[in-house]
């Protein structure tokens, strides 16, 4: 009757089959899956109890559905297994293909094991094939690679018998059929959870997206995106209205720029090291109309982990008012606050920058200097050597029109400067190194007051004559005034690139380059001639005088002695001419 009826049954076994693998692919999370794969072994393979235990991360497997009975499904879903368990369960008992089952005359061992498991007494089996309820059987479930995703337990087939040729066949087919149908909702859960966690990362780069723009486009200073790399370093690709309207340019118009077309040519040095290193600069940057504005320049270079620097973050800052407070402050610093003219600082610091410790000596005469290249000795007594090389103090000197020498080139022509030891006094700038290629012009004095050609730096020293019996007669307020109009005068009467400072009271010195002895001369006599004419002030006119004492500076004194001789020559200058004589009237 059995093998009757067996084409019956495998008809019946795969329609059923074949509607409950349908309802699998129904499903549209993960739990639904699993709940599903319990619910069709019970309606549609014969069993009266199922569970799926799953695969945890960790390794062990949860009890993750059950169907069947809902004492037993309150009792034992959410309980975990250990993996040995599990591994142990797999490799007793009867292999049945893809299935395991384990008879109850040897799943007594298990009773006490971690397994969540369920299970009621009864009678032993009448007949051989008779289902006990301590016999187990289970249908691993492995995915595309092999590894296990979890194990379908059944109990109780409603025929009471353990199930045949078909049956096992069908459950094995359908354990098949529920691992992709698990594997499937797995990635659709991981899809829907990344898709859900991109949005959230979209949602957080749009609002920081949003923050950045708003920063930087209200910022109150200046901002810009520069691009880094390529043929277009340093382009500007965006910039914000602050730094359009500190440089008087619109937006599109600057995105033909870069920062190095708009910086001032003394400060591209500082632009392209800043843009290298990234950090902070001041500098001065071009305006529309021409004029340049002082800026600070706060770079941060945004790079890509994978493609390197992207582009320069740049922060502008208008620091032009800052700027002319400091040049005020430095300029009240270094000049009179009366007549604007430099102080007595800052006409040292002038004058001692042209100095330094190593004095010039006397010129050696030609036959001097061909029996020092002969007899092996310089023309000063120093150490054996041929000519044209370092002297005693490491430098070579050849002489220069205008009376200055060069260190580290050899003369051209017989004569030929040496060099003492270094002086040490205050003020003095440091001495050039002991290299042979120092390149320190030499300051030098004409030899005496004739003119023989010699151009040197003219340091002339005025003293008014008459100045005080103007201030104690007249007051301080018409003093001013006449000091004022003097320091004017001076200004007007030398060349731009003279110096007139004023000392204190009424002195006044004079710092004019390239001179020779009767231009000096004649310098002072201008000088004198401008300041005689009568100073009008409050309505009347005054007179003065002015004494000139020139000095020459020369390397190897300092600025006071360069100074104080000049003071020395004015007085006596000013002894030699009566009193009557010294006033203009």
């Amino acid at each position: 009757m059995e093998t009757e009826s067996e084409p019956y049954v495998r008809l019946a076994t795969l329609r059923q089959l074949h509607r409950v693998v349908a309802d699998l692919n129904t499903a549209r999370s993960l739990a639904d899956t699993l709940q599903t794969v319990v619910d069709g072994i019970v309606v549609g393979l014969g069993y009266e109890l199922a569970c799926v235990n799953l695969v945890r991360p960790d390794g062990d497997l949860v009890v993750a559905a059950f169907a069947g009975d809902p004492a037993a499904e309150a009792l034992i879903t959410g309980r975990v297994g250990s993996r040995a368990s599990w591994e142990r369960r797999l490799t007793m008992g009867e292999c049945w293909d893809g299935l395991r089952f384990i008879p109850h005359t040897e799943g007594w061992v298990l009773l006490e094991d971690d397994v969540p498991q369920w299970h009621t007494d009864g009678p032993d089996p009448r007949f051989e094939d008779e289902w006990h309820p301590e016999d187990r059987l289970y249908a691993p479930m492995y995915a595309s690679g092999g590894e296990l995703l979890g194990v379908i337990s059944v109990d109780r087939p409603r025929n009471g018998r353990r199930p045949g040729a078909w049956g096992r066949e069908a459950l094995q087919m359908y354990a098949f059929q529920a691992a992709i149908a698990i594997s499937n909702a797995r990635l659709r859960a991981n899809m829907q959870r990344a898709l859900v966690r991109l949005e959230r990362e979209q949602q957080a780069l749009r609002a920081s997206e949003e923050s950045f723009r708003q920063a930087f486009e209200y910022a109150p200073s200046g901002m810009a995106i520069a691009e880094m790399g390529g043929d277009q370093h340093g382009r500007l690709l965006r910039t914000n209205d602050a730094l359009c309207r500190l440089l008087g340019r619109p937006a599109s118009v600057l995105r033909r720029y870069s920062f190095s077309d708009l910086v001032h040519p003394e400060d591209i040095g500082t632009l392209l090291r800043t843009s290298a290193e990234g950090g902070r600069a001041e500098l001065r940057l071009g305006r529309r109309d021409g004029t340049y504005v002082w800026v600070s320049l706060r770079n941060s270079v945004v790079a890509d982990a994978a493609d390197g620097p992207r582009f320069l973050l740049t922060h502008v800052e208008d620091i032009e008012e800052r700027k002319r407070h400091e040049l005020q402050l430095a300029h009240r610093a270094s000049h009179d606050s009366l007549t604007g003219l430099p102080n007595s600082a800052e006409l040292r610091a002038r004058l001692g920058a042209r100095l330094c410790r190593r004095p010039q000596s006397a010129r050696a005469s030609a036959i001097e200097a061909l029996d020092a290249a002969f007899e092996g000795r310089d023309a000063h007594g120093g150490q054996p050597g041929r000519a044209g090389q370092a002297g005693p103090d490491g430098y070579e000197v050849r002489a220069e029109a205008g009376g200055a020498g060069e260190h580290g080139f050899q003369s051209d022509g017989p004569d030929r400067y040496g060099a003492a030891d270094p002086f040490d006094f205050p003020g003095a700038p440091a001495a050039p190194s002991d290299g042979p290629y120092d390149h320190h012009v030499h300051t030098v004095a004409p030899a005496t007051d004739v003119d023989d050609g010699t151009k040197g730096l003219a340091v002339l020293f005025c003293d008014l004559d008459g100045f005080k019996s103007i201030n104690d007669r007249f007051g301080h307020h018409t003093g001013d005034a006449v000091l004022i109009e003097v320091a004017r005068r001076l200004t007007t009467g030398v060349r731009d690139g003279d110096t007139v400072a004023r000392l204190g009271g009424d002195e006044f010195v004079v710092l004019a380059d390239g001179l020779g002895a009767a231009d000096a001369a004649d310098l002072a006599v201008r000088l004198r001639n401008a300041i005689i004419p009568p100073i009008r002030v409050d309505g009347r006119a005054v007179r003065v005088g002015a004494s000139f004492g020139i000095g020459w500076a020369s390397c190897g004194m300092s600025a006071d002695e360069v100074l104080r001789s000049a003071d020395q020559r004015m007085y006596i200058e000013k002894r030699s001419r009566s009193k009557a004589h010294r006033r203009a009237g």
